[in-house]
C-alpha cells in the first residue's frame, strides 16, 4: 500500500527545500553576482560560525531548552584563548583550552537547569550577562590582536581548494548526524525532549543528558569563536553579540520544535544556509543595514508561520 503524497504532506517534507531553492532563484534573477562559485564559497565560509553554534543549539532545543549564552560564551572563550596564545601556549593546546572553557560554561548552564531547576531561559540569560561581563573585565574592554599564524589557519586556511572553516563545520554537522541517528545517546535526547517524565521513569540518565547537551552547546560556541578570531586576527570582548538569535532562528526554521523531541540535522543545515543566503543576497542588492534586519526578521517570521500552518 502506497501513501498518497498530498500538497500538505509534500510541504511538510520538502517545504524548507522549496523555500531555499525559491530564494536562490529570486537572488539569481536579481543579481548577476549571486550564482557564482566565488560567491557560494563566500556564503559557505560566512555560514560556518552560525552553523557550528547551531549544531549545539539544536541539541539543547531538542530537550525543550534554550541557550541564550552562546554569543557571550564565544566572546569569553575567545579572549581567554587569545591571551593564552600571546603568552606562548601551543596553538593546538590553546584550541583545547578554548573548548574546555566553552564546555565548562555550558556545564554550568546544564547544572543550573537540571539540579537547581532554574528555567533554561533564565539560567542562560544569566550566563549571557556573566560571561559578557567577565570577557570585558578580562581584557579591560580592549581587543587582543596579533595571533600566531598556526592558530589563524582555523579561520583563514585551506585544505586543498576548500577553506578550512567549511571542512570543520561539515565535520561537526556529520558528527551531529551520527550522534542523533546512530547512537543510543541520540535516541535518549529525542526521548527526553518528547517526554522528560517518561524518560526519567524508564531509567534514562536524564540529568546527564541535559548536562551533555548544554556542555556541547558551550563547546560549539567556543569552537566557533576560535575560527572567528583566527579569521579576524583579533579577539574582542564584544564579539558574538546577537549570535544566539541567528542560531535559534536557523534551528527553528530548520524544523526543530520548541516543544522538543522533533528535528533533523539536515533541517538545521538548511536553516543555516537559508539565513546565510538571505544575508548574502541582501548585501549584493545593497539593502541598507537597518532594512536588512527588518527583511531577515520578516522572512524568518513568515517561515515559522508557514511551518506552523502546515503541521
Amino acid at each position: 500500500m502506497t501513501l498518497r503524497l498530498t500538497p500538505r504532506t509534500f510541504l511538510q517534507q520538502y517545504g524548507l527545500v522549496v523555500s531555499f531553492l525559491a530564494l536562490c532563484a529570486v537572488l539569481t534573477l536579481t543579481s548577476n553576482r549571486f550564482f557564482t562559485a566565488d560567491n557560494w564559497i563566500n556564503i559557505l565560509r560566512q555560514s560556518t560560525i552560525n552553523g557550528i553554534i547551531s549544531v549545539g543549539m539544536m541539541l539543547v532545543i531538542l530537550t525543550r531548552g534554550i541557550d541564550l549564552s552562546v554569543g557571550s560564551v564565544l566572546a569569553l572563550a575567545s579572549v581567554m584563548t587569545a591571551d593564552q596564545l600571546q603568552q606562548g601556549v601551543d596553538p593546538l593546546a590553546a584550541l583545547g583550552f578554548c573548548l574546555l572553557v566553552g564546555g565548562a560554561l555550558g556545564l554550568i548552564n546544564g547544572a543550573l537547569v537540571t539540579f537547581i531547576k532554574i528555567p533554561p531561559f533564565i539560567a542562560t540569560l544569566g550566563m549571557m550577562t556573566v560571561a559578557r561581563g567577565l570577557a570585558l573585565s578580562y581584557t579591560e574592554g580592549q581587543p587582543i590582536t596579533g595571533l600566531p599564524e598556526a592558530f589563524r589557519s582555523w579561520g583563514t586556511g585551506f585544505i586543498g581548494p576548500i577553506p578550512t572553516p567549511i571542512i570543520v563545520a561539515a565535520l561537526i554537522f556529520a558528527a551531529g548526524f551520527v550522534l542523533l541517528t546512530r547512537t543510543p545517546l541520540g535516541r535518549y535526547i529525542f526521548g527526553y525532549g518528547d517526554n522528560d517524565r517518561a524518560a526519567f521513569f524508564s531509567g534514562l540518565p536524564t540529568h546527564r543528558i541535559v548536562l551533555f547537551v548544554y556542555a556541547i552547546s558551550g563547546a560549539c560556541a567556543a569552537f566557533a569563536g576560535a575560527i572567528l578570531i583566527g579569521r579576524l586576527n583579533s579577539a574582542a570582548p564584544t564579539g558574538g553579540v546577537g549570535y544566539e538569535f541567528d542560531a535559534i532562528a536557523a534551528v527553528v526554521v530548520g524544523g526543530t520544535s520548541f516543544d522538543g523531541g522533533e528535528g533533523t540535522i539536515w533541517g538545521t543545515l538548511l536553516g543555516v544556509l537559508l539565513i546565510a543566503v538571505l544575508n548574502n543576497g541582501l548585501n549584493l542588492l545593497n539593502v541598507p543595514s537597518p532594512f536588512q534586519d527588518v527583511a531577515k526578521g520578516a522572512v524568518i517570521a513568515l517561515a515559522l508561520l508557514f511551518y506552523k500552518a502546515i503541521r
